[in-house]
């Protein structure tokens, strides 16, 4: 087998680009911003002075650095390029139409699949990071038109505020898995029509399983959308016997 150099590129074997915003959070294992998650090997860029409170004013400004940012994986030489918040959605169009390999910036983008594979009637439960922040002209931009769902933050739950959205720099990972399963609880219980959860915010999956054990449905996350993707533009050829 010859193997050909690729021109400007010095490093390769990183299939997924990561794209992150500017935070004080630690990354636990099972986060998106934590490389041990991943069963194969990620490249990350951070968007300098592009911080929580800018993503939640929807501060479109950054829109040709996060352009340069992917640029530079794929030139990198990786083959997908997400982000770290569901809310990045509002960078999705473009960047799909300005990069050459596939983008899927927010874990909400998995609503439409969600969803048809649900009965009729049935909802998408979505647990986000800031409902306040969350409307519709971002699940528009994720294809999301005529779906069921409901949602719930997490805007209110102390030590996720403390962690997360105030980057108080610890996170009480017990005490948050605690407080996104009582999200999980409250939304099934207040709208029964619920069938399966989806984890809006990057640094919800390391809880999703608690959240599983909680309230019996499926658990879509950021995680089950990148292993998908790799799943895609990385195929491996199956061995066995008949």
């Amino acid at each position: 087998m010859i193997y050909k150099a690729r021109k400007g590129q010095v490093n390769y074997g990183e299939s997924i680009g990561i794209i992150l915003l500017d935070t004080f959070t630690p990354f636990i294992p099972g986060d998106v911003g934590n490389a041990t998650t991943y069963s194969y090997p990620v490249r990350y860029k951070t968007i300098k002075g592009f911080t929580l409170d800018k993503m939640y004013g929807m501060d479109y400004g950054f829109i040709e650095a996060f352009k340069e940012a992917g640029r530079e994986l794929v030139q990198d030489g990786v083959r997908a390029i997400t982000g770290d918040c569901g809310y990045m959605a509002l960078f999705q169009e473009e960047l799909a139409n300005d990069l050459e390999v596939p983008v899927f910036m927010s874990s909400l983008l998995q609503i439409p699949f969600i969803s048809r594979i649900l009965g009729n009637g049935e909802k998408v439960g979505i647990i986000c990071a800031n409902s306040k922040v969350l409307d519709e002209s971002l699940l528009r931009a994720v294809g999301v038109t005529t779906e069921p769902y409901a949602i719930i933050g997490l805007e209110n739950k102390e030590y996720f505020y403390k962690g997360v959205i105030e980057e108080v720099g610890e996170l009480h990972a017990d005490k948050v898995e605690r407080e996104v399963v009582e999200a999980a609880v409250e939304l099934v219980r207040q709208d029964p029509k619920v069938k399966a959860i989806l984890l809006e915010c990057s640094v919800l999956p390391p809880y999703a399983a608690a959240v599983q054990e909680a309230v019996n449905l499926p658990v879509f996350d950021f995680i089950t959308m990148i292993d998908y993707v790799h799943s895609a533009v990385v195929k491996k050829r199956y061995h066995g016997f008949m």
